[in-house]
């Protein structure tokens, strides 16, 4: 969500063509990122939460493309530019530590639905 935040930010700073070219591009990757992961919890099924972790990271992997290019035209600062790659390196390491993760846990026997929070079943 951060990424998503601080992409825009900066996006809204460029000029018309910049944003309408480049920028859309940066800014649907980043915030893709985000959403693929909350889409494949929202499924409750930990195979659509698995493909979905690398919709997410296909969505990192374009959000440095797109941020490599805006660097390259120089639209972003060094500065931002390394705190950026510092930051979709740590996101990139915690998204295959998930996705490693996911493949490790059974389904419930009980549907998500019919589950509390204590892992009670209701009745």
């Amino acid at each position: 969500m951060e990424v998503g935040e601080d992409v825009w930010k900066i996006v809204m700073r460029w000029k018309n063509f910049e944003r309408e070219t480049l920028g859309k591009q940066l800014t649907r990757a980043a915030d893709s990122v985000s959403a693929n992961l909350s889409e494949g919890y929202g499924r409750y099924h930990f195979k659509d939460a698995k493909n979905f972790g690398y919709y997410a990271r296909g969505s990192l992997y374009e959000t440095k493309t797109w941020l490599t290019k805006a660097f390259a035209r120089n639209l972003l600062a060094a500065e931002e530019f390394n705190r950026f790659e510092d930051k979709l390196e740590t996101i990139g390491k915690m998204l295959n530590t998930y996705i490693r993760a996911i493949g490790n846990v059974s389904e419930p026997d009980e549907p998500y639905n019919n589950l509390f929070q204590d892992g009670t079943t209701k009745t």
